[in-house]
């Protein structure tokens, strides 16, 4: 699987993409803005999406006014407090409490991201009553990343690579930066182990987040506030690693230092 880095990357944003809402056509509507920019796909492009477009295009708003919270979930938002309807969503979207403080509710979320809130989110929702609606992580990324590469192969002929990226912070590290929560066509781990450095020497630990690299590289163009850049086209990347899964990427527990 060696292989020489690109010497030139491409990350081109695919603006034009109108507010999406549950069963629009995501595939037509990132088709369209891929051939405002270029004449079409290549192989071996990377389609790298926001959550929060996938989401909505699969229905993922939730009503605050219609959710009723857990005796749990008002325990709990004393404790963190916030709003025990949104606590009652975060814990039905989560496995397990990680950390709970004022302010604080990191969760352990079904598809296996360790995050603050279980990726629930009204930042850029459009809010039309006053309890609001708040936005859920797609049920399965990984599944819709696979439904949007098969649309974008139907339509240009050749599949590409497909990313959803969201924003997460890290532990130990201040601010946030894109991360692949969903992969389709394009390895997520690359591994290196059994490979050797510059000098001779076999690398026994290197595993490099290559989706995640992607992610946070085409967050740069597709914003995190009101750019109304919802995805972007990577064009010239190689990776030699056959393709997986954004659960490749999640840290097995057995594994994990710090929790």
């Amino acid at each position: 699987m060696t292989a020489s880095a690109p010497t030139r990357l491409e990350i081109l944003a695919l603006p034009g993409i109108p507010l999406i809402a549950e069963s629009d056509d995501l595939v037509a509507a990132l088709g369209d803005a891929v051939l405002r920019v270029t004449d079409g796909l290549q192989d071996g492009d990377v389609v790298v999406v926001a959550q929060k477009i996938v989401s909505k295009s699969e229905g993922r708003l939730v009503r605050l006014q219609e959710v009723e919270p857990s005796a749990r979930a008002r325990e709990l938002a004393v404790q963190v407090d916030k709003d025990p309807r949104l606590v009652e969503v975060i814990l039905s979207e989560s496995d397990e409490v990680v950390r709970a403080k004022p302010g604080v509710l990191v969760v352990a979320h079904k598809i296996g991201v360790v995050l603050a809130n279980a990726g629930v989110d009204h930042s850029n929702v459009r809010q039309e009553d006053p309890d609001g609606e708040i936005l859920l992580l797609p049920v399965d990324p990984d599944e819709s990343a696979e439904r949007l590469r098969a649309g974008l192969a139907e339509r240009f002929g050749c599949a590409p690579a497909v990313v959803i990226s969201d924003s997460l912070g890290r532990p130990f590290r201040l601010g946030t930066t894109g991360v692949a929560i969903g992969v389709a066509g394009i390895a997520a781990l690359w591994d290196l182990r059994g490979e050797h450095d510059l000098f001779g020497e076999e690398l026994r630990v290197s595993e490099v987040g290559h989706a995640d690299e992607l992610a946070a590289a085409t967050s740069i163009v597709i914003g995190q506030a009101a750019e109304g850049i919802p995805a972007a086209l990577v064009r010239g990347n190689h990776c030699p690693a056959p393709p997986g899964k954004a659960r490749d990427l999640v840290r097995p527990r057995e594994l994990d230092m710090f929790r």
